[in-house]
């Protein structure tokens, strides 16, 4: 197929778009659903491979920390090298990692299988949205801006639903088989619907210490917070072995706060070398100079807090959803696909309404209701909440998300010019994925915290159980992220705790409730935080809109 430059598709637009737009979806839909399709499949997966929590956070979590590190280089080469090209090479990755994760008989295959499906979404994800933005032009652009959004946000609804029936009909490996024919059909459609196009950047160099920063600074961020709850927030509680690195039970400080702190350090350098690198006309992964446009620097800040909201939702429900009201994989998905029917709803109209009001204003609405459904959903949540209120109140939330994500990635990237697209695009789904990566490890620390601690409380005052008992309960309530509740109710009486089997029983459930509930409230929090940031890209976008009128 004929290569185009962007300046080209302007006068000479494909005529196979659409059929194009609807190949990029595939592969969007590909990406996004495995982004969620693991958590409604992680109790079995944790069961089958013996996963602790740390683990099993880091094979729902590290897919997304991949993607962030690598994004904005992906971002970059798709300029250079040809959208399409890469939008390809990142789709035969991913379906390596697929079969790989799917092979996997232990926890470090199934992750490492998860760092190259990483890469491949990395290089599909930016492609997707930056052909997305120069293909198409005028009225057109709205249009598939909208489609491009209503696919983020409906297959991430649908994710769940697609992960309990697969894993609940066949087994957990189908979630990552479902990707091998659908690849195959991908590939072929963009080989006959996808224009080539790129943006030509004459700067010198390549920015490889960009990429090693980047991708550090995240990295050591989001471990830190996945294994806080392990190693200790402040003082170390236990002993630290990664490869050829040691960190003693006994040390002064724990390893997480140094990561942290370690983490904040090195993007911190990463900005100054972008910086610098722009300063002297070298190549850069990131254009800091965006961030001076209104909408996107205020659209990424709302990406960020929303991003972490949902993805930290999407890993806490699904366990509390089965180890404590009991659910199956298949009900559980269909518990959450509430979420998909509001959003295909909302998300169809999202764009009538944005005619009528504006994207920034849908935007706004959109993120109210998200934040409110998930709120009353974090105060309602105990041992014993009705199913019926879960479900309705994840269409509330649905609703509130078609609106929000069809209509904030337009927003983001409305006033980036064309030949920025692939850095636009890969810096917007960059904020999104460092986003879901952290919602996966602070929901995950609030989770396991919160658990603990309740359960802790709860079995202490349980009669018969000896308190020796009472923080192993609690801390294997903690690691087997609720797991251990629907082992110790099966055995009723004939447990190794006898008669006060059941009342322990009881009090984990209510534990973990209460950490599902600080989890659901905290993400809340975030959405909130993202709400009172979106009134400021309303403002930006009416400046920006006030500026081009004259």
């Amino acid at each position: 197929m004929q290569e185009l430059t962007n300046e080209e598709l302007v006068g000479n637009p494909s005529k196979n778009k659409w059929a194009g737009l609807g190949v990029l979806a595939a592969g969007l839909s590909m990406i996004v659903i495995d982004g969620t399709i693991v958590g409604v499949s992680l109790p079995t997966i944790i069961k089958d491979l013996n996963l602790d929590l740390n683990e099993a956070q880091w094979v729902n979590s590290l897919y997304s920390v991949v993607l962030a590190g690598l994004l904005l280089t992906s971002g970059r080469l798709g300029d250079r090298l040809g959208r399409r090209k890469l939008f390809m090479i990142g789709v035969v990755l991913f379906m390596a990692g697929s079969i790989f994760a799917a092979l996997s008989h232990d926890a470090t295959g199934l992750i490492l299988s998860r760092v190259l499906q990483g890469v491949g979404g990395a290089a599909v994800l930016p492609a997707t949205l930056s052909s997305v933005n120069s293909t198409f032009f005028g009225k057109d652009r709205t249009t598939a801006f909208a489609i491009w959004g209503a696919v983020i946000s409906g297959m991430a609804a649908v994710g769940p639903l697609l992960g309990g029936w697969l894993t609940s009909s066949f087994s957990w490996q189908w979630i990552f088989i479902v990707n091998i024919p659908l690849g195959l059909l991908v590939l072929v459609g963009a080989a006959l619907f996808v224009p080539e196009t790129r943006s030509p950047n004459n700067k010198a160099g390549a920015d490889v210490v960009g990429l090693l920063l980047s991708a550090a600074g995240f990295g050591l961020l989001v471990f830190g917070l996945i294994e806080g709850p392990t190693l200790g927030w402040w003082s170390a509680k236990s002993a630290l072995a990664l490869g050829p690195i040691t960190w003693p039970a006994d040390a002064a400080i724990s390893a997480a706060p140094l990561s942290l702190a370690a983490g904040v350090i090195v993007l911190a350098v990463f900005l100054l070398w972008e910086k610098h690198r722009a300063t002297v006309g070298k190549s850069a992964i990131l254009d800091l100079t965006l961030f001076r446009i209104g909408t996107f620097s205020w659209g990424n800040s709302v990406a960020a807090m929303v991003a972490i909201g949902e993805f930290g939702m999407l890993l806490v429900l699904p366990l509390y959803l089965i180890n404590i009201l009991g659910l199956g994989t298949l009900n559980t998905g269909f518990v959450l696909a509430a979420m998909a029917v509001g959003a295909f709803f909302s998300g169809a109209s999202a764009r009538h309404l944005a005619a009528r009001m504006g994207p920034p204003n849908v935007v706004i609405i959109g993120l109210a209701l998200e934040a409110g459904g998930l709120l009353v959903l974090g105060l309602v949540i105990t041992s014993t909440t009705s199913v019926w209120l879960i479900a309705a109140l994840l269409v509330v939330y649905g609703l509130g998300l078609g609106l929000a994500s069809a209509q904030l990635t337009g927003t983001v990237l409305a006033d980036i010019p064309t030949e920025a697209s692939g850095q636009g695009s890969a810096t917007q789904s960059t904020v999104r994925q460092v986003g879901s990566a952290l919602g996966s490890a602070i929901m995950g620390s609030v989770l396991a915290n919160f658990a603990a601690a309740s359960g802790s409380h709860l079995l202490a005052s349980v009669p018969g159980l000896p308190p020796s008992q009472v923080a192993s309960l609690a801390d294997a309530l903690s690691t087997s992220a609720g797991g251990i509740v629907p082992q110790m109710a099966a055995q009723g009486t004939s447990g190794p705790l006898g008669s006060a089997g059941p009342a322990a029983v009881e009090a984990l459930s209510a534990g973990f409730a209460q950490g599902a509930s600080a989890s659901m409230l905290a993400a809340a929090g975030f959405l909130l935080i993202g709400l009172v940031g979106s009134f400021f890209v309303a403002a930006a976008a009416k400046k920006s809109a006030v500026s081009l009128s004259h």
